[in-house]
C-alpha cells in the first residue's frame, strides 16, 4: 500500500498538472502513427532516409513493416562515461536485425565534462548546453523515420537534456542505455584530502595531478555519487532503464548483454508488438514522484532540483522545491555513497544496488507501483531484481534479502536518517536548497557575518591571503541562471573544506550551482530570485549578519526592513572582462531563461 503522505503529495502535483499534462497528452496523440512512422513519408522523403543504408536495410525500410530505432547518442571523448559508446552503435544494430528489426544512428548530441570545465569560462555553458542537448535530440528524432529510441547519455546535463528531447517525442517508445561506472580507483576521500592540501600550498600541482588521474583513470562513469550517477539512478527507479543496468562497468560481459537486451526489450514494446509503450506513458506524475523519492533516499545530487523539475514541465508535469522538499521529509536516508559517504557507486552496487533499494523502498509503501516502465505493465516488481549471465544470456534474480554493508546501504526501517537528502530553505532572502545527507548535523547551523563575492575566483583569492580565517558566511551572487547560466562553483569546496576544519563556522550562500559531488559545508545554493533579479541577496553587504539553519528550513538576512529599504542592489558589469567568454556566449538567452526553481529552462518545452 503506498504511504498515504506520498498519495497526498502525488495529487496535489496530478491536481496542478491537469491542464498542463492534459495538453501534452494530446499533443503527443497526434503524432502517433498507425504502423511504420516512415509510411508517413513521400517516396523522396523516404528514399533520403535510407540512401546510405546497407541493401537488406533499404529493402526493409523501404517495403516493409518493421520498426526502424532511432539512436541518439552523446559520444565523445572528453567524458569518460561516454568513451565505450563509441563501440555500442554495430552491436545496436546486430541487436536489432536479430529481432527482425532495423535501427540508425539519428543523431549526436554535444557533451560537456563538468570535471574538464570546473573553474573555467566553459562552465558559464554547463547548465543552457542541456537545453541545446534537448533541441539536438529533438532535431535528430524529428524525421518521422523512427519507432523506437535509444537514448545514449550518462553525465549531467546529458540525461535530462536527452530526456526533455525526446518528451518531445513521447509517441515513440525510448529507453535508455547506460555505459556504467570506471572501477575504484583512489578512494574519494583521499582525493579531496588532497585536494584541499594544495589549497593549502602543502603540495604541489604534480601531486594533485597524480591524486586527480588515479581517481579518474579509466573510461566510465566518476565512481562518486554526483550528477552523473544520479541521473542513472532517476533512470532505472523512473523505468527508463533495464533493470539492475545502472552500475554494472563497462567492457564487461555482462555490460554487452545488457545493452543487446535493451534493444530486445525496446524492440518488444513497439507499436508493432502489441505490447506499445510510449515514453508519454512512462513519464508521468507517478514516475515523476518516484524519482524524487529516489533522489531523497539516496542523497543524490542537488543539481536535479533543477534537472527533475524541467524533465517533468517537458511532460506536463508541474512540480516545485516545495513538493521536493516534503518527499524528503518523509522519505529515509538509506545510502552513505561519497560525498555522503565514504563509499563509491561500486560498492554500493555490490552490497545490494539498485534491486534492494527499489524493494525496501517499494515494500515501504514509498514508491508508486501502478507505474508503466520499459518493461510495460507490470510495475516495479521487475526493478527488485538483478541481472545475471547464464550461458551467455540474461537472467534476472531477486536483489539480496538484506544489504552486505550497512555502512553503505540500509533498509527503510533502519536508514542514516529518517530524513532524505535535500531541504528546502527560505526566508526573506527567497529560496533555495541544501544537500543536508553532505552536511554533518553539527555543521547544518551558522549564524556569521557575511563576506561578499561576485565570482568564485574572487574568494578563493581572499583565502589564499589569509582573509578568511574567521566565521563567515561566504555570499557569491550574479551566478544565477540569467546572469551567466548558472555555473557550478565546485572550486569553492576545497577552500570552505579546509577553513570548517581549522574549526570555523562557514557556509554558502549563492544563487549559483554546486557540483553534485559537492558535500561537507553547508551550501545554500541554487537561490531565488537570483541577484540579476533584483533579488534580496543583490542588497546584502559585507558584515550582515546571516542565519542559516538547514534543519528547521531556514536562511535569514538578520537586518531590519527599514534598512534594507535604504540601500540599493548591487550591480555588476557582466561583459566586463572580470568576467569570461561564457558570459558573453549565454548573453543573448538572459531574456528567456526561466527561474531556478522551474527548471532553468531556456526553451519553453
Amino acid at each position: 500500500m503506498t504511504d498515504p503522505r506520498l498519495v497526498d503529495i502525488t495529487d496535489r502535483i496530478i491536481e496542478r498538472s491537469r491542464a498542463n499534462r492534459a495538453a501534452y497528452l494530446e499533443r503527443v496523440a497526434r503524432m502517433r502513427s498507425n504502423g511504420p512512422a516512415r509510411k508517413r513519408l513521400s517516396c523522396g522523403n523516404l528514399a533520403h532516409g535510407f540512401a546510405a543504408c546497407g541493401q537488406e536495410d533499404k529493402h526493409a525500410l523501404a517495403e516493409g513493416d518493421a520498426p526502424n530505432l532511432g539512436v541518439v547518442s552523446a559520444y565523445n571523448e572528453m567524458l569518460s562515461a561516454h568513451v565505450p559508446y563509441g563501440t555500442y552503435l554495430e552491436p545496436i544494430k546486430k541487436a536489432a536485425h536479430g529481432i527482425g528489426m532495423t535501427a540508425q544512428f539519428a543523431g549526436g548530441v554535444p557533451a560537456m565534462c563538468d570535471g574538464v570545465t570546473q573553474g573555467r569560462d566553459g562552465m558559464d555553458m554547463s547548465l543552457f548546453s542541456r537545453d541545446v542537448i534537448a533541441m539536438a535530440t529533438a532535431v535528430a528524432l524529428s524525421h518521422d523515420m523512427f519507432d523506437g529510441v535509444m537514448c545514449l547519455g550518462i553525465c549531467d546535463k546529458i540525461v535530462p537534456g536527452l530526456l526533455i528531447g525526446a518528451l518531445s517525442f513521447g509517441q515513440l517508445p525510448t529507453i535508455f542505455i547506460p555505459g556504467g561506472p570506471m572501477t575504484p580507483g583512489l578512494p574519494n576521500a583521499e582525493k579531496v584530502r588532497v585536494r584541499q592540501l594544495f589549497a593549502e600550498g602543502k603540495v604541489g600541482r604534480k601531486e594533485l595531478l597524480e591524486a586527480e588521474s588515479a581517481s579518474y583513470h579509466g573510461a566510465g562513469t566518476c565512481t562518486f555519487y554526483g550528477t552523473a550517477n544520479s541521473n542513472q539512478m532517476l533512470m532505472e527507479i523512473m523505468g527508463l532503464h533495464l533493470p539492475g543496468s545502472s552500475f554494472v562497468n563497462p567492457d564487461t560481459p555482462l555490460r554487452d548483454a545488457l545493452t543487446k537486451a535493451a534493444v530486445q526489450q525496446l524492440g518488444s514494446i513497439t507499436s508493432a508488438k502489441g505490447n506499445y509503450t510510449p515514453l508519454a506513458d512512462i513519464v508521468d506524475e507517478k514516475a515523476i514522484v518516484n524519482g524524487m523519492v529516489g533522489l531523497m533516499a539516496t542523497g543524490g545530487s542537488t543539481n536535479h532540483a533543477i534537472h527533475i523539475m524541467a524533465i517533468a514541465r517537458a511532460a506536463g508535469v508541474i512540480v516545485n522545491w516545495q513538493d521536493l522538499s516534503d518527499i524528503s521529509d518523509i522519505t529515509p536516508l538509506m545510502c552513505r555513497i561519497y560525498p555522503n559517504g565514504l563509499a563509491d557507486i561500486n560498492r554500493f552496487q555490490a552490497v545490494g544496488g539498485m534491486g534492494y533499494l527499489m524493494r525496501e523502498l517499494r515494500a515501504a509503501g514509498l514508491l508508486h507501483d501502478d507505474v508503466k516502465t520499459v518493461m510495460g505493465e507490470g510495475g516495479l516488481a521487475p526493478y527488485c531484481k538483478e541481472p545475471f549471465l547464464e550461458n551467455n544470456e540474461i537472467v534476472w534474480r531477486d536483489a539480496p534479502e538484506e544489504s552486505l554493508d550497512d555502512a553503505v546501504l540500509r533498509p527503510a526501517s533502519k536508514p542514516f536518517s529518517p530524513e532524505g537528502g535535500m531541504k528546502l530553505l527560505k526566508g526573506n532572502l527567497g529560496r533555495c536548497v541544501i544537500k543536508i545527507s553532505a552536511v554533518k548535523p553539527e555543521y547544518r547551523k551558522v549564524k556569521a557575518p557575511a563576506v561578499v563575492f561576485h565570482t568564485q575566483e574572487d574568494m578563493q583569492s581572499a583565502f589564499k591571503r589569509g582573509e578568511l580565517d574567521k566565521d563567515f558566511i561566504a555570499v557569491v551572487r550574479f551566478q544565477g541562471p540569467k546572469a551567466c547560466g548558472m555555473p557550478e562553483l565546485h572550486k569553492l569546496t576545497p577552500a570552505l573544506g579546509v577553513l570548517q576544519d581549522r574549526g570555523f563556522r562557514v557556509a554558502l550562500v549563492t544563487d549559483g550551482r554546486m557540483s553534485g559531488a559537492s558535500g561537507k559545508i553547508p551550501a545554500a545554493i541554487h537561490l531565488t530570485p537570483e541577484a540579476l533579479d533584483n533579488g534580496p541577496i543583490g542588497l546584502i553587504q559585507d558584515g550582515d549578519m546571516i542565519e542559516l539553519d538547514a534543519e528547521t528550513g531556514k536562511l535569514e538576512l538578520l537586518v531590519s526592513e527599514a534598512e534594507l529599504q535604504t540601500r540599493q542592489h548591487a550591480q555588476v558589469d557582466l561583459s566586463g572582462s572580470h568576467y569570461g567568454m561564457g558570459r558573453e556566449l549565454f548573453a543573448p538567452f538572459r531574456a528567456t531563461v526561466g527561474l531556478a526553481e522551474e527548471g532553468a529552462t531556456v526553451f519553453n518545452w
